[in-house]
């Protein structure tokens, strides 16, 4: 089963403390992804969603900033954000998420007008 320690490789936005990896990734053939977040206390990432996503948050409180208002998630708890929503994804503390997406969130932002955000990230 993978854990966050398990995962190959994990992406940084810019200099913040934004971590993002996948474990299910297109290169495993699967439509979706699946994968594990970590966002220190006071991180921000504006996104546009190209594809489903729910969020499953584990550590942490964590708010999706959205154009019908913000809703934040404790641990245990489940955010879901559909396809077209202009979003600010906030970290109210240190914050771990696991992220499931359809299709797979990689392959959909980099086939959309939101390709150029992929620039902001790069290997941790």
């Amino acid at each position: 089963m993978p854990t966050p320690a398990s995962a190959a490789t994990w992406f940084q936005r810019l200099d913040q403390q934004i971590f993002l990896a996948d474990v299910l990734s297109r290169d495993s053939g699967a439509a979706m992804s699946v994968g594990f977040g970590r966002y220190g206390k006071g991180e921000k990432n504006p996104w546009k969603m190209t594809y489903d996503e729910a969020l499953v948050i584990t550590s942490g409180v964590f708010t999706v900033e959205g154009p019908s208002g913000s809703v934040t998630a404790r641990a245990g708890e489940v955010d879901y954000l559909r396809a077209g929503t202009e979003v600010v994804y906030a970290a109210d503390e240190d914050t771990e998420l696991v992220y499931v997406t359809y299709p797979h969130w990689l392959a959909a932002t980099e086939s959309s007008a939101e390709a150029h955000r992929l620039d902001d990230f790069h290997v941790a």
